[in-house]
């Protein structure tokens, strides 16, 4: 039996009900995953985290690969045990990373050569090593190694990834030591093009993995570019497998994708944009370190269940930010994953009820958007420059 399966419970249209069991549990679908970039997600206790509705979170491998090292967590009981968490976890393939992070010094169809952002060192990077490094870590779901090239890349470089990738995967497969227990997916690339996204698909298929993942987009190539590659791409898809759009996590973006067939998503705005007092609500963001909220005695956003709103007002939260207290970042950052969780739950139901297009057009929340690429949103330790992020 796989180490991961789907089991759809609805449709409506092309959206996807369901739920993606795993060694560690289920999670239900279309899921939104955060982010633990170095292995916990910034400022919130396990507890707090599943208490937001989360059921699957995700770490980063080449984070982790450099400090504190693989077999350091898996010394420590893996994963599971290191980041304090029962549930199912996701781990990227570091791929991502390392072409936007690291100062690269050498590409190749064997691997990469980059120099550590951490202290300089130089690193070779292959598939089988991310394999290893992911099988040491223990999560339920892993990515295979990937090229994810810029958007404005030109054609011969966009082909020459595509086939990296697809040489890649096969590596990957070849080098996972842990089918039984950790379920290997497949990243489609491709960038905006129809032919280059087709043939990896179709290549990457054929391997017969447990899931798809689609990248490559939210890398500069803007809204109506990333809708027409996702009407494209997801049908081409098995239908009886989990599909991943990976670093997209806009409202608008996950209501767009989740049109299409979609079922995971992740992203660190949740938590990078909440240390950054910037507050998710369905009328709009709400930037707390303006002065309009000194004296707002009311929540982050009415009728939102979360600890964050439940117990503390606006006013308080923005004294914690001016007074460099850490409860005001932690307190946003709890608020908006649990936005995200309850937008989930929100279009779960949409599905289930046959009520999906009537959500998408009522619900403000679906028309949330933002600017960001997945370069800016793909680490939870980055801190932002973008439009959105506090001054």
């Amino acid at each position: 039996m796989p180490a991961v399966t789907y089991k759809p419970l609805a449709t409506d249209a092309r959206a996807r009900l369901g739920q993606i069991q795993t060694p560690h549990g289920h999670f239900d679908t279309p899921a939104f995953m955060p982010v633990g970039t170095q292995g916990t997600l910034k400022g919130i206790l396990p507890d707090q985290i599943a208490a937001t509705g989360s059921q699957c979170i995700l770490a980063n491998t080449y984070h982790l690969m450099l400090r504190p090292g693989e077999k350091v967590v898996a010394e420590l009981g893996d994963l599971h045990r290191f980041m304090s968490w029962s549930g199912p976890i996701l781990t990227d393939s570091g791929g991502f990373q390392v072409f936007s992070l690291s100062d690269l010094n050498q590409i190749t169809d064997q691997g990469v050569t980059f120099k550590s952002h951490i202290d300089g060192a130089v690193v070779h990077l292959t598939p089988a090593r991310s394999m290893q490094v992911q099988n040491d870590l223990g999560a339920d779901i892993i990515m295979a190694f990937d090229e994810c090239p810029p958007a404005d890349s030109p054609p011969d470089y966009q082909l020459a990834a595509v086939e990296r990738t697809l040489k890649w995967a096969n590596l990957c497969l070849e080098a996972h030591s842990r089918p039984n227990y950790q379920a290997l997916f497949g990243i489609v690339q491709g960038g905006t093009d129809r032919a280059l996204r087709q043939r990896c698909a179709a290549e990457l298929i054929k391997l017969d993995l447990p899931g798809y993942a689609i990248g490559g987009l939210a890398v500069g190539e803007g809204f109506e570019a990333m809708k027409a590659v996702l009407s494209f791409v997801t049908p081409l898809l098995p239908s009886d497998k989990p599909r991943y759009l990976m670093g997209v996590g806009y409202p608008r973006d996950i209501i767009t994708a989740v049109r299409e067939g979609v079922d995971m998503f992740d992203c660190v705005l949740p938590t990078r944009n909440g240390r950054n007092a910037y507050a998710f609500t369905a009328s709009g963001a709400i930037r707390l370190r303006n002065a309009q909220y000194q004296r707002d005695s009311g929540p982050i956003e009415p009728g939102c269940d979360c600890y964050a709103c439940q117990n503390f007002t606006r006013g308080a939260i923005r004294h914690y930010f001016f007074a460099s207290e850490m409860l005001g970042p932690i307190l946003v950052s709890v608020h908006n994953v649990r936005f995200y969780q309850r937008f989930m739950a929100d279009i779960r139901r949409a599905i289930a009820d046959g009520k999906f297009e009537e959500f998408c057009r009522d619900d403000p929340r679906c028309k949330l958007e933002g600017s960001e690429s997945r370069v800016q949103a793909s680490g939870d330790n980055i801190v932002s420059s973008a439009p959105n992020a506090e001054l």
